[in-house]
């Protein structure tokens, strides 16, 4: 009987050093999971939303951008600066066999509406993983491209199409996200930007310099309560 309450004891607390254990481990899946799944979100850039405006991110809180390195589908070597000068710059990843990069290609075939001062760089993988012919043929005359594997592994781009903004003067990421469109990208700067030269506002006749500072104004209130040009609500209709 001895023996037995000893075997017994002796189980008990073996049971109890594996449960222990198996408890430490779930607690440590728990917390790696948190962390792949946005748990150091705050730190990080703002995210683009189509159906809500997200909240102001304090510029402490932005990631730094990164000077492009790489070719230009003609083959010579270049480098754009994106950090530390006076634009800011809207790198849009695209590759060459993405559906959805099918559109872009397309309709920046025609101009697309810019800030003053900002820069528009088409950003794909290098020669490894694309055909400069077939770029060439996608591309619009005048449109800047730069083949840059590393520029995807520097910036984290999940996939294409991806569009980051990087204000030029602090170098850093004020915002990133994808879209279908250019006008769903253009909304997108919007928002991240305040500016809503992006929404082809700049084509607007000249106005003078007071009715304009009121009307920026104007524009940003809108924009952060999430109204964009052609909203039903600015025309009396319920959202």
């Amino acid at each position: 009987m001895t023996v037995l309450v000893a075997l017994e004891t002796i189980l008990l607390v073996v049971l109890t050093v594996l449960v222990a254990g198996l408890l430490r481990a779930y607690a440590t899946v728990l917390r790696r999971l948190h962390e792949l799944d946005g748990g150091r979100a705050d730190s990080g850039p703002k995210q683009f939303q189509l159906d809500t405006v997200a909240p102001p991110v304090p510029r402490a809180d932005w990631t730094e951008g990164h000077d492009i390195a790489g070719e230009t589908i003609a083959g010579e070597i270049a480098t754009t600066r994106v950090v530390g000068v006076e634009h800011d710059s809207v790198l849009l990843f695209l590759s060459s066999g993405c559906e959805s990069c099918a559109v872009f290609w397309r309709e920046l075939g025609s101009s697309a509406a810019l800030p003053d001062n900002t820069r528009l760089v088409v950003v794909t993988q290098g020669e490894e993983f694309e055909s400069r012919a077939t770029l060439a043929d996608l591309a619009a005359p005048g449109l800047d491209v730069l083949m840059s594997t590393p520029a995807w592994r520097d910036y984290e781009v999940p996939g294409s199409p991806h569009v980051v903004f990087v204000e030029g003067r602090t170098g850093r990421v004020r915002g990133e996200g994808t879209g279908q469109s250019w006008a769903q990208v253009a909304q997108m700067l919007a928002r991240a930007s305040g500016d809503t030269a992006f929404l082809g506002a700049a084509s607007r006749a000249p106005k003078p310099d007071r009715d304009a500072q009121v009307e920026a104004e104007v524009d940003r209130e809108l924009m952060a309560a999430g109204i964009l040009p052609g909203d039903p609500r600015l025309y009396g209709d319920q959202a």
